[in-house]
């Protein structure tokens, strides 16, 4: 039942990422095109709405590697990715909406948080491979 649960915590996160990425990405494209070009940021806006998406359907894929890799690393893996897409594309929106320059000084601990979260991923994998060894050799 748990894991049911943790699936599909992060099937609704991914979806409200998706929903919100899809949203902002066309209101940026068609509400705030002056704007974005007015402070030379429309690149900037354009890499968070995509790091936005990448890691909404990231999320998904998180789901379901908890299928094959049911545990903590997944689901920490999961949830440094939701705060590093947060954080990044959070601050890359903000950096791009108002020119205030501090936010691109924030966007890398985003950045570092993916990273965190991809490796937390990998872990799982690999130490599920590495613990499947150990059992087929005994």
């Amino acid at each position: 039942m748990e894991s049911y649960l943790m699936e599909r915590r992060f099937i609704m996160i991914a979806a409200v990422l998706g929903f919100f990425g899809v949203a902002l990405g066309a209101f940026g494209a068609h509400g705030l095109e002056s704007r974005l070009e007015a402070n030379g940021r429309m690149d900037t806006f354009e890499t968070a709405a995509r790091y936005h998406m990448y890691h909404a359907l990231a999320l998904v894929a998180v789901a379901w590697v908890y299928t094959q890799y049911p545990g903590q690393w997944v689901v920490r893996g999961g949830y440094l990715i939701l705060a590093g897409t947060l954080i990044f594309s959070g601050s890359l929106y903000i950096l791009a909406i108002t020119d205030f320059g501090l936010m691109g000084a924030i966007a890398p601990i985003g950045g570092t948080a993916l990273l965190a979260g991809w490796g937390c991923l990998g872990f799982a994998a690999w130490q599920s491979s590495t613990r499947s060894q150990h059992h087929s050799s005994a």
